[in-house]
């Protein structure tokens, strides 16, 4: 099974997200530079974490138009895994691929640190080595992370549980007081529709190793590559 991570001008996240698929998965992975349109043969695509294009008009505005975002969307349509971390997350909102926005944390300050989120549904090719209400120990870092949608969006992704994980108290009891940033829902990452395009912005690639003080992180990559690994056998 082979990855690729897309690398943005301003990405900081991308290195993380090669070693944990290279290092830790121990799979084939590539870089893919955004004025590419070839996804290089790859099964997943990750857009990772960072300031693309500085953010300097609005998280993912700019990147949306990438050249690489046109191979991404077709990629994306014929079923192909799409995972956007924190800033891959704000980059698949601007572009359509996933509803919603992301605006400025409730608090206007840039936070980092752990967070902790819940495991909402197991449904999905990157949740399926998860336990139905699992609670991940996963960091944070972005400035603006704060989830928002109208209201009809948020019952359409309620109704088609596409809401995949939610911040949460250390023992998945008070979503509120979990909650870093303000989201609507106490939303910390969406799929689409059809399951294959997920977003978060937690970083699950800053936790892959318990030298890291988590390795919960693993179970978003692992349940990937556990999904990509059956449709491989499926269609053989």
């Amino acid at each position: 099974m082979k990855f690729g991570v897309v690398v943005f001008p301003g990405s900081n996240c991308d290195h993380d997200a090669f070693y944990a698929i290279s290092n830790v998965l121990h799979q084939p992975v590539e870089f893919i530079w955004h004025q590419s349109e070839d996804l290089a043969n790859c099964d997943a695509v990750i857009l990772p974490g960072g300031f693309a294009h500085g953010d300097y008009l609005r998280t993912g505005a700019l990147a949306r138009f990438s050249p690489v975002m046109k191979s991404v969307k077709n990629f994306a349509k014929s079923g192909g895994l799409v995972l956007g971390i924190c800033n891959g997350f704000q980059i698949l909102l601007e572009a359509g691929l996933l509803p919603g926005a992301v605006m400025r944390n409730i608090g206007l300050r840039y936070i980092c640190r752990h967070v902790h989120i819940r495991v909402e549904n197991t449904a999905t090719p990157f949740t399926q080595a998860a336990t139905p209400g699992q609670i991940l120990k996963i960091p944070i870092a972005h400035n603006d992370g704060n989830y928002t949608a109208a209201p009809q969006a948020l019952v359409e992704l309620q109704k088609n549980q596409q809401i995949v994980f939610r911040y949460t108290s250390a023992d998945g009891k008070d979503d509120v007081a979990g909650n870093p940033n303000g989201s609507m829902e106490n939303i910390a990452g969406i799929c689409n529709r059809e399951r294959n395009v997920t977003g978060l912005m937690p970083h699950p690639e800053r936790a892959v190793e318990f030298v890291l003080d988590s390795a919960d992180g693993l179970v978003i990559f692992r349940s990937m590559l556990e999904s990509l690994v059956s449709s491989t056998k499926a269609s053989a």
